[in-house]
């Protein structure tokens, strides 16, 4: 077996290694195995060292980090094994003021905001259930508080009798409040300057003709409610084209280039998952062709990028947030809003969404319909080759001695034709020479 999150390997004992256990112990815990190389085979303890590691180790262990970890030796046909068995802890253990934390196959030292959002998690508080001093009920922004009750009305997730009760009232039954604080989760929620308390609480857009050329931007600002209203605003006026058709010669026909259930699924995505301590907006980068959704959150512990695309729990990084957000109808309570989005460009006829989790954060690539007519109008196509893209796609491919009988040229030009579409990515060639055809992506 290989070294995973559970599992470490080492061919001798050293003290700095008290820093793996700290690791295993804030997270899920895990086996140390001292004798073992690291791809686990055994090279074996010498037995005089065994018999004092299995006193030394304990001691230090519970010296330095006040823990108690299990000790014990193995004998094998290939030598002595020492397995240190640690069992995760469930409050946060330091060694000399340093939080070590194993995430997969590695160790860190955990600093900054993720220090903070360990150790509020380990208390049993998530970041945005924290409560801020010296803010009242009567400082949030009645007009969202009232679009709240509408909305929650509509959508049926709060009874009318929660609806009409007080300000106060509706807030300690969304669970925003502890004790006479209100929470962070209030303030982004409801304040109407929420940027004054959490640093980068703003959706951030651009429009990019390439990844260096920024062409124009805006920033979207207030309590996250408005941030969801007003950036779906500005996304589908002033960022997104329609795709036009004609129906016979008369009828001009405006379809949205994306999903607008998707785009808005993804975005309250990122603003229920997004860690609020790093300090950095949402960002939206808008290109001819695609949408990226960043945000600086984090997929849950031991989850991969595999798990949105099935069945899956869910599990908002900010959970106080995510539960004001169902409660007023805005999105689900069961883990669908990664389903939700795929299966809307797969109702669209669109490329597979594709989602990115890394240490700097999350995020999610929406592709439009490269075939679409403001997408081929960028790529200073002839009117021969736009014909043929819409001629041929019923077919779902294109051949040379097709494209030149339709056309009434010769292969040479339509080979040439149908070779520049492929370059441009709107084609892939299957097989070669005479036996090549070309089909659509």
């Amino acid at each position: 077996m290989s070294e995973n999150q559970n599992i470490e390997y080492k061919r001798s004992w050293r003290d700095e290694y008290i820093q793996w256990i700290c690791g295993f112990a804030n997270a899920q815990g895990g086996t140390i195995y001292i004798g073992k190389n690291d791809d686990g085979e055994v090279v074996g303890v010498n037995v005089n060292d065994a018999k004092k590691l299995l006193e030394n180790i304990p001691n230090k262990v519970k010296a330095t980090l006040g823990i108690i970890v299990d000790v014990n030796l193995e004998e094998t046909p290939k030598g002595n094994v020492i397995t240190i068995k640690v069992e995760a802890y469930p409050y946060p253990v330091n060694l000399n003021g340093q939080y070590h934390y194993r995430t997969g196959s590695t160790k860190q030292v955990l600093t900054g905001a993720d220090l903070t959002t360990f150790l509020l998690r380990k208390t049993g508080k998530r970041w945005d259930g924290v409560p801020v001093p010296n803010v009242q009920i009567t400082d949030l922004k009645q007009e969202t508080l009232l679009n709240f009750r509408r909305n929650a009305f509509t959508s049926q997730r709060l009874s009318e009798e929660m609806l009409t009760d007080t300000d106060e009232n509706l807030i300690e039954n969304l669970n925003l409040k502890e004790n006479e604080f209100l929470k962070r989760a209030a303030i982004l929620l409801f304040h109407p300057n929420p940027e004054k308390f959490v640093t980068g609480a703003y959706v951030k857009i651009g429009y990019f003709e390439s990844e260096e050329d920024l062409m124009f931007q805006d920033e979207v600002h207030g309590n996250l409610f408005e941030q969801i209203e007003n950036t779906m605003d500005i996304l589908f006026s002033k960022y997104l084209k329609n795709d036009i058709s004609y129906a016979g010669t008369l009828q001009r026909i405006e379809k949205p280039m994306y999903p607008k259930k998707a785009i808005r699924e993804a975005l309250l995505n990122a603003i229920a998952h997004k860690n609020y301590n790093e300090g950095v907006p949402i960002q939206i980068r808008v290109y001819n062709d695609k949408i990226i959704i960043f945000n600086v959150g984090q997929l849950p512990e031991n989850w991969v990028v595999e798990n949105l695309f099935e069945e899956h729990p869910s599990k908002p990084f900010n959970p106080d947030i995510a539960n004001a957000l169902q409660r007023g109808g805005y999105i689900e309570s069961w883990g669908r809003g990664t389903l939700n989005i795929v299966n809307e460009f797969k109702r669209s006829q669109l490329p597979k969404p594709l989602f990115y989790s890394g240490t700097s954060g999350f995020s999610v690539k929406l592709q439009a319909n490269i075939y679409s007519t403001e997408n081929l109008k960028t790529l200073n196509l002839s009117e021969r080759q736009l014909l043929a893209i819409v001629h041929f796609k019923k077919d779902k491919k294109i051949t040379t001695s097709e494209y030149a009988k339709k056309f009434k040229i010769s292969e040479k030009t339509a080979r040439r034709d149908i070779i520049e579409l492929t370059n441009k990515e709107l084609l892939i060639q299957i097989g070669k020479n005479k036996l090549a055809h070309y089909i659509y992506l």
